[in-house]
């Protein structure tokens, strides 16, 4: 993902990592990006959305070459990302920035860019995953 807006005299400098606008419009918003394989991304998506908050989870990228889940989160957060089985991709406000179309070939959106949700919460999305990955552990053992 290295699609980021052009840079002009009077725009304003990204928001801190422990800031996010409420309600940016796509592509205002540089975001750091958790990826996960996706069985265990659509298990999260699920348990976000079950919770009834529309903000819950922010964009999200079904990468099918990959088979994973790009959740984008706020810029800084791979600075504290430890949950096993993920990585976060940093991107030091540089980008990416949310981008209307999908950033690549073989990528698509699973939850599109939208105002009311410009990123997924880290603490909320680690949550969701650790919650999955206990999930789907149970439903494989019970085989």
């Amino acid at each position: 993902m290295n699609a980021t807006a052009p840079a002009t005299g009077s725009e304003a400098a990204p928001a801190p990592a422990t800031a996010v606008d409420p309600a940016p419009a796509p592509g205002d918003q540089s975001c750091d990006v958790v990826t996960v394989p996706a069985r265990q991304g659509l298990e999260a998506v699920d348990i976000l959305r079950r919770r009834g908050d529309r903000e819950a989870v922010g964009p999200v990228l079904h990468n099918g070459a990959c088979d994973t889940l790009g959740f984008l989160v706020p810029p800084g957060t791979a600075d504290a990302w430890d949950v096993p089985g993920s990585a976060c991709t940093r991107t030091d406000g540089r980008g990416p920035r949310i981008p209307a179309e999908p950033p690549g070939a073989g990528s698509g959106w699973l939850l599109p860019p939208a105002a009311d949700a410009p990123v997924t919460d880290p603490a909320v999305l680690r949550a969701a995953l650790d919650q999955a990955a206990r999930l789907i552990e149970a439903a494989d053992n019970c085989r």
